[in-house]
């Protein structure tokens, strides 16, 4: 089956591990929902956070729904002035069926703002 990647993107309200890992697991479940993915189909994920989350690792929070199996890697964003902060990007890389155009993205709260053309 091809390989897809699938991007998308939270932000918080402040940086707390509850907070992040409840927003984290939303932006991860919204993924999985959209594109009709099982874990099983997910062949690793990486998570970058602005700098001014340090709560937590947004890993931690997919470790939670059951992706122990799955390779989870964490970084950090570029310092850009001005760039929206308290941000959760997430790159899933998973086997599809579904043609590039047909993947959903998924961007929740103000993280809508960083791509509307993508944004649900």
């Amino acid at each position: 089956m091809p390989l897809k990647a699938i991007r998308g993107a939270t932000t918080l309200e402040r940086d707390e591990r509850d907070h992040l890992h409840e927003r984290t697991q939303e932006l991860i479940e919204a993924v999985v929902s959209a594109n009709t993915l099982e874990t099983d189909d997910i062949v690793s994920v990486i998570f970058t956070c602005t700098p001014d989350i340090v709560s937590d690792f947004p890993a931690a929070a997919a470790r939670e729904l059951g992706f122990g199996a799955v390779p989870l890697m964490c970084a950090q964003e570029m310092a850009v002035p001005g760039a929206l902060p308290l941000v959760v990007r997430v790159m899933i890389h998973a086997e599809s069926p579904r043609s590039r155009e047909e993947i959903t993205h998924v961007y929740l709260h103000d993280a809508v703002s960083l791509r509307r053309d993508l944004a649900q």
